[in-house]
């Protein structure tokens, strides 16, 4: 119990499930939450100020002089046991994040510490105190379905993206999807069939997230009551989080997202009937509980993933009345135990992966990164069609690559350090082509920002020979500069890349950081910003100042502008010029084809070759601006970026005026093919 009437409570982890918990705790009059800690002191520091908590630190050992009473441990899995340590040692209660800890020895150190200390350790087995679970629980115990049979418990979910760095536990655990949620699974099965007997598990990869290797899960459980089941799935939508427990006389669902518990009971009379009437009555009150739900949400009086509150609130109320904590440690002793053989196998397999990876490399004339893409495919033909050796680096495996015997394949994301220094090492040239082009904004930090730093430090590393970076014209100023004003490669950046988006936000950052190594370290690259490239395989690409949407090409404004088009293999002849001449290095060269060609112009011949496929629809801007408007207020509304913005829409205009005196006379580059003949190839020839 507290020796103070006010528990004084430090938490440790800045991550998004801590404000869940800083919300509970903060509601509780007796709380005073003390500190923030986060190796990522930025990150403490934002989350301490946005909830008024005086300190912010890296470690506890920094905050030992306020004397917290209790420590909320919130960090990644394998930390858990050595931070509950360090609290107990500093004579704090600890309530840790799922799963208590990595191993059955970390588990059974920590019980026993906090046993010797006279002090309480708890694990946020959250799910056991969802309101949909623990009505399903009191439904269930009470016998009005009568005995239970079986236990299902089903769910999907997705992990934000691989941000870039040295590989997190998400990556290189090939378990770690059923660490995460299969805890949860197991305590709840727990919680309605009694103590676990058997556990048999099965996982399966299906490729579509190769930082995610295996995203399938399927379990059978056998308890001391019963039976039950797991599906849990990072690939099925739409999103489900549910719970049906079926029994001798009805079954049970409890719906985690909508927050509904049904009961379907069994009816004298006909079976089918019945079936029926209670399908009937379920449907009729889902009329009324699910917008109930939503209103709940709407107004805070059901506050989001209501369980982390609820288990974070009563063990500071166990702790401050000096009552024993709802979950007992045996308790997550219990779910480490079955969850470590079951995971054994998959860390098993992946580790393998992993250091597969790493297999010795023969020295190569390029390494090309992006070597999936529609511009990085034509440079690994041209650099083969030379007899040079090339290297590439792919998040997938390429069967067009593994059929040649000149090509070697290293697997990996641009984002960690240690496979790009891998990539690296022994490639004459490399010819950084590699970045994010959509997803959510961690896709971007990853292969953009954080891959093009890699690139560097490696080039450095191993005294490469030449790097030439590709950038993009994002990066110029598109809304606020004079169209009539000639383009060429000092014209202005953009201002606000943030307003514009994470791609040219992260394209920026990377082609800043290529200068200031040329600058200041100087690495000998090279940087071409190519305009909007075009050719076979890309017919289906909306030109600039067009947008997809629904289905369709949005133009906006004016079909009169001209475009910044240069044909595929124009470009591939600039890069490999850039890899040759000494006279380029440390230049940044614009590669745009001289000759004109309006919007309207690419438009038609893409309508002429793509027919019905292409639907397009011509909107005046002033019409989209107003548009643009109205989703801002949404946003507005929402508190959340949106997708369109009126500064968008003002960047739409397409560069135009370009100058070609630095490609044409210090790269000596100029196009062979050219844009009529490229435009002929692509789309076929005018009529």
């Amino acid at each position: 119990m507290s020796t103070r009437n006010t528990l004084r409570i430090a938490i440790v982890g800045a991550g998004y499930v801590s404000q869940h918990h800083i919300a509970a705790l903060r509601a509780l009059d007796f709380v005073e939450l003390v500190a923030v800690c986060d190796l990522d002191l930025a990150a403490a520091r934002a989350r301490a100020q946005a909830n008024g908590i005086g300190r912010a630190a890296t470690t506890l050992a920094e905050i030992a002089d306020l004397k917290p009473d209790a420590v909320y441990v919130l960090t990644p899995p394998a930390s858990h046991a050595t931070l509950s340590h360090q609290a107990l040692d500093m004579g704090c209660h600890v309530f840790v994040e799922k799963p208590m800890a990595d191993t059955l020895e970390e588990c059974d150190a920590l019980i026993a510490k906090a046993r010797e200390r006279g002090l309480q350790i708890s694990v946020n087995h959250s799910d056991r105190f969802d309101p949909v679970v623990m009505e399903a629980l009191r439904i269930a115990g009470s016998g009005r379905c009568g005995d239970i049979v079986s236990v299902d418990v089903l769910r999907s979910s997705e992990y934000p993206p691989f941000a870039g760095g040295p590989l997190t536990a998400q990556v290189r655990q090939g378990s770690y999807p059923f660490r995460d949620l299969g805890v949860h699974a197991i305590y709840t099965l727990e919680a309605f069939l009694g103590p676990l007997e058997n556990l048999e598990v099965e996982h399966a990869a299906s490729g579509r997230d190769p930082n995610l290797r295996f995203d399938e899960w399927r379990a059978q459980v056998r308890c001391a009551r019963g039976s039950g089941r797991m599906l849990l799935s990072w690939n099925a939508r739409p999103m489900e989080n549910r719970l049906v427990v079926r029994c001798t006389r009805g079954r049970i669902e409890a719906d985690r997202f909508v927050q509904v518990c049904r009961v379907t009971r069994v009816l004298p009379g006909p079976k089918f009937i019945g079936i029926l009437i209670e399908a009937w009555r379920n449907a009729l009150l889902d009329v009324f509980r699910v917008p109930w739900s939503v209103l709940r949400f709407a107004t805070g009086i059901l506050k989001p993933s209501p369980g982390i509150h609820r288990a974070a609130a009563d063990f500071a109320r166990a702790v401050h009345a000096g009552l024993q904590a709802p979950i007992d440690p045996v308790e997550g002793r219990r779910a480490i135990a079955a969850l470590v053989p079951a995971c054994a196998q998959a860390d098993v397999e992946r580790t393998r992966e992993l250091e597969a990876r790493f297999a010795p490399l023969e020295d190569v004339d390029a390494l090309v990164t992006g070597a999936g893409g529609f511009l990085g495919r034509a440079l690994v033909a041209a650099l083969r069609a030379r007899g040079l050796r090339v290297r590439v680096l792919l998040r997938r495996a390429s069967t067009s690559y593994s059929a040649d015997s000149g090509i070697q394949t290293v697997l990996g994301d641009l984002g960690e350090p240690a496979i790009v220094d891998h990539a690296v090492a022994g490639a004459a040239v490399v010819y950084h082509l590699g970045a994010a082009m959509k997803g959510w904004p961690q896709e971007f930090e990853s292969g953009t920002v954080w891959g093009t730093r890699n690139v560097i430090a490696s080039c450095r590393k191993h005294a490469t020979r030449r790097l030439v970076y590709v950038s993009s014209m994002s990066v110029y100023d598109h809304a606020g500069r004079d169209p009539a004003a000639p383009m060429n490669e000092s014209s202005a950046f953009e201002p606000h890349p943030q307003w514009r988006g994470a791609y040219t936000r992260t394209k920026l950052i990377a082609e800043q950081m290529v200068s200031a190594a040329i600058r200041e370290q100087q690495l000998p690259a090279v940087i071409i910003r190519p305009g909007q490239i075009f050719g076979p395989g890309a017919e289906q690409v909306a030109p600039n100042g067009v947008i997809g949407l629904a289905g369709r090409w949005v133009a906006v404004g004016s079909g009169e502008v001209s475009l910044p088009l240069v044909y595929r293999d124009d470009v591939v002849d600039a890069l490999l010029r850039a890899a040759e001449s000494e006279q380029a290095v440390g230049g940044t060269f614009n590669i745009v084809d001289p000759e004109p060609c309006t919007q309207s112009e690419y438009l038609a011949r893409a309508k002429r070759r793509l027919g019905d496929g292409l639907k397009l629809v011509r909107v005046p801007q002033q019409a989209f601006m107003v548009l643009a408007w109205g989703v801002e207020q949404l946003g507005r509304v929402l508190k959340r970026d949106m997708p369109l913005t009126r500064y968008r829409v003002r960047s739409l205009r397409p560069l135009s005026n370009f100058e070609q005196h630095a490609a044409r006379e210090r790269l000596q580059w100029q196009p062979r093919v050219g844009l009529r003949k490229g435009l002929e190839i692509t789309f076929g020839a005018e009529h």
